[in-house]
């Protein structure tokens, strides 16, 4: 499979060990200074790093890749205890026990000190040796004996589970083996963030703030995959799974092939992702998370910070409150919180001129809040809260909630919109008067500015306008901030370009891609960051919105909004946009192969059935995501060849999602006009009824059928001619002819030609009734997307399906 079979010259060739590199460390040949150790096979490398960015000359021992160009560090030794010189530093086998140990200078000590030891029990001194293996785990073996393993780098996990390693309890010693995040981005240091198997003894992970509070939970282990981690059932990069002996339960993972490297991360936003390596773009794919937002992480803000999912960094600080420290929320580090920009003043007979400031639609905060009966009324809760020097914030409901008031820190604050079909409530916090002031003062200077650039546009709309300009401005500067560093982007923020920087990549857009409806798509270079002398280049495809009125401009604020916030291995990835007065871009990842209908239906080279099969996996991953795996379902609403890009190994990314709809949890369905391709949608939808997550199932089903015969299902209802049947004047819609063929067990007649019998017949007759499923008139009898997946796979059987009546009304219409 090209997705992740990576090329074995450049990723599984034996590696000879560079200069400065060693085979082993022991007591007599300790590894110094600037040397590293190298893998067998040259697949990893341990050595003295510093993190990138990072300044003062703080050294770690780590472990890294050794064929990614992006140094990707999977494994710290002395997070919490950094070196400060190259000079004097040494990983050796101890003399007097025979542990392996890092010795070297601290910002505390000039003379070598340890700061890191395996922390064995004594064994023989000076006979032990050390060597790294090519999945990554540094090993400390008895007197050389490869089979005899003291200590291992994979019993002592940072914040990476690379496969083989594991997470879990050591039940014989009462140990648990942890992910614990970063601090931040330069610094490896223990973060808030830690994941654990359940203490109770169930086969259960959580995910922990501060050990003490937790905020996502994978679900019980069901035998094939955990309960809540549908993402990743089956998945074809590596299957995770789960062991409990009398020794240990733990969680680990496995490649299907040695040559796919992956890694989950607990990423220092409490996050827990799942990325693998692209070798075409020399890339790291992020293709699952969990929780799937952030602000589903505790107290990722810190105290008095709020969550703000729609912002491009998620924190910020509440009004009249700074970050506590400027220098960490630079690193992306919000732990620390915010503390106040002026202090309250109440005096000890509770007297005070503090007042509240009502903060709208917000989910109201974890902490030690306290529900107060005796508060009646809004005036009588405010009073409550004023009267207590403690008292930070208040609510008040008039039903059955009441008055709520909070003491002390308040932290786990999320922004919510009307818009996003989750209600908020009103947070009344409390500010000094000065701080009210400064607030009020500057608001008041803003609406003074806007009323003398305008006159006679209402108030309201200046406000609007002045904020949105605001808004944008930030946006922009911190997109030109972040342009410089692209090649390090993660792909959790969008970028915004300048018209200007798109016509320079575009060479004034002269090289056209394709195009549709909304405008057209071209090639483009850009550059950010520099390695070496050279600037790196990205190859990017610029779609071009043109004579967009209302429909265009709500398709453009449509895919930057639902493809800004989510990555998956098999979506298109999004990297930024312009919106320059009329003139609104969107800029992608480029995909070198192209569309999937050039190969179907292009008249040049065929596609293996191996290829189709693996493209049939990697749409039908990429919708189960969408419609199961992100906060909001999103129903794509047109998916077709043409909307189904390909990379350079011939993995399918979906695309176009300018016509997705989201659909809140909530609620099943969205009531919207019939657009989308003739010949792709669903029953219901041609109908006029509300659409659910099913009419994708349903463009799926035809695209399906599309894969397995190569023949075009929807070019103007076009009929085909029906195989066998000898008369040229007999003809009928083609997906009914194949769902006769399927129903009657002619599988093999609905193959391409060009296949030349060339396939697995279990796994064409499995496509080919999933297939007739998935276009079933009824939506019920539809599978879901996840399901899908399980049975392309084999995972879940397929009975026989019927033939689907609406195919024959939809031939009457033509």
């Amino acid at each position: 499979m090209p997705l992740i079979i990576a090329t074995l010259a450049s990723l599984a060739l034996c590696f000879a060990p560079a200069p400065g590199a060693a085979a082993t460390v022991s007591a007599r040949r300790p590894l110094r200074g600037n040397d590293t150790l190298v893998s067998a096979q040259g697949k990893f490398e341990l050595g003295l790093f510093s993190p990138a960015g990072s300044s003062g000359g703080r050294l770690y021992l780590g472990i890294w890749y050794k064929n990614v160009p992006v140094q990707t560090v999977v494994w710290v030794g002395n997070r919490a205890a950094p070196l400060s010189a190259v000079a004097s530093t040494e990983l050796r086998v101890s003399t007097e026990d025979g542990n392996l140990e890092l010795v070297g200078p601290t910002s505390a000590s000039a003379s070598p000190v340890v700061v890191w030891s395996s922390n064995l029990s004594p064994s023989l001194p000076g006979s032990n040796t050390a060597e790294i293996r090519d999945d990554g785990n540094l090993v400390l073996l008895a007197g050389g004996n490869t089979s005899n393993v003291l200590w291992q780098s994979f019993d002592h996990p940072t914040d990476t589970l690379v496969p083989d390693a594991w997470v879990g309890e050591n039940k014989l010693t009462g140990e648990y083996q942890t992910l614990t995040s970063w601090r931040n981005a330069q610094d490896p240091a223990p973060g808030m963030f830690t994941d654990t198997v359940d203490p109770n003894g169930t086969s259960e992970f959580f995910y922990m703030w501060n050990h003490s509070r937790t905020y996502w939970r994978t679900g019980m282990w069901t035998g094939r995959t955990f309960a809540t981690m549908p993402e990743v059932r089956n998945n074809v990069l590596v299957n995770t799974t789960y062991v409990e002996t009398p020794a240990f339960r733990r969680v680990s993972d496995i490649l299907y092939d040695n040559a796919t490297i992956a890694r989950l991360v607990l990423d220092l936003t409490g996050q827990a992702k799942r990325y693998i390596w692209m070798p075409g773009s020399q890339s790291w794919q992020l293709y699952w998370a969990a929780p799937t937002l952030q602000c589903d992480v505790y107290a990722l803000c810190g105290v008095f910070g709020v969550c703000d999912q729609r912002s491009q960094l998620p924190c910020r600080c509440l009004p009249g409150f700074a970050p506590a420290s400027e220098v960490d929320w630079t690193l992306n580090d919000w732990s620390g919180g915010c503390r106040r920009s002026s202090s309250l003043t109440c005096a000890n007979n509770g007297s005070t001129t503090d007042g509240f400031l009502p903060l709208p639609d917000v989910k109201l905060p974890d902490g030690d809040s306290l529900a107060v009966g005796a508060a009646q009324s809004k005036a009588e809760c405010e009073s409550t809260c004023q009267s207590n020097c403690s008292c930070q914030a208040y609510a008040f409901s008039a039903g059955a909630k009441g008055c709520t008031v909070w003491h002390e820190e308040i932290r786990n604050l999320e922004q919510l919109y009307a818009d996003s079909g989750v209600s908020g409530s009103d947070l009344h916090l409390r500010l000094s008067q000065e701080g009210l002031d400064i607030l009020h003062g500057a608001d008041s200077k803003k609406r003074g500015r806007r009323l003398g650039l305008v006159v006679g546009i209402p108030l309201a709309g200046l406000a609007a306008l002045g904020a949105s300009v605001i808004l944008a401005w930030r946006i922009l500067l911190a997109g030109r901030r972040r342009l410089a560093s692209m090649e390090n982007e993660k792909g959790s923020s969008l970028v915004v370009y300048s018209y200007s920087d798109l016509r320079a990549a575009t060479k004034n857009f002269s090289e056209r891609l394709g195009g549709g409806s909304f405008g057209s798509v071209y090639h483009g270079v850009l550059k950010g960051g520099h390695k070496g002398d050279n600037a790196i280049q990205h190859q990017v495809a610029v779609k071009k919105l043109e004579s967009l009125g209302r429909q265009g401009d709500k398709q453009f604020r449509t895919e930057v909004s639902t493809l800004g916030l989510i990555q998956h291995v098999n979506l298109v990835r999004l990297l930024g946009f312009c919106s320059a007065g009329d003139e609104k871009m969107l800029v992608y990842e480029y995909m070198p192969r192209g569309s999937l209908d050039r190969y179907l239906f292009g008249g040049g080279a065929s596609l293996s059935w191996r290829e189709r099969h693996c493209i049939m996996v990697g749409v039908a991953r990429g919708l189960a995501y969408l419609h199961h795996g992100c906060h909001e379902c999103i129903i794509h609403c047109d998916i077709k060849p043409e909307n189904i890009l390909l990379d350079e190994d011939m993995s399918p990314r979906i695309a176009d999602f300018g016509m997705a709809k989201l659909v809140g949890r909530d609620f099943s369905r969205a009531l919207t006009t019939m657009r989308g391709t003739i010949g792709y949608l669903a029953p219901e939808w041609i109908s006029g009824q509300p659409i659910s997550a099913k009419a994708d199932v349903y463009s799926f089903g035809m695209v399906l059928f599309e894969l397995i015969s190569g023949r075009r299902n929807s070019d103007g209802y076009s009929m085909v001619e029906v195989a066998g049947s000898g008369n040229s004047d007999s003809w009928t819609f083609f997906p009914l002819w194949a769902a006769g063929k399927v129903v009657e067990g002619e599988v093999s007649a609905v193959a391409d030609p060009r296949l030349r019998g060339n396939m697995r017949p279990e796994e064409l007759k499995r496509a080919c009734w999933i297939a007739c499923w998935c276009i079933q008139d009824e939506e019920a009898q539809r599978p879901t997307m996840a399901q899908v997946v399980q049975a392309l796979e084999g995972a879940i059987q397929v009975h026989a399906p019927p033939v689907p009546r609406a195919l024959k009304h939809l031939v009457t219409l033509t």
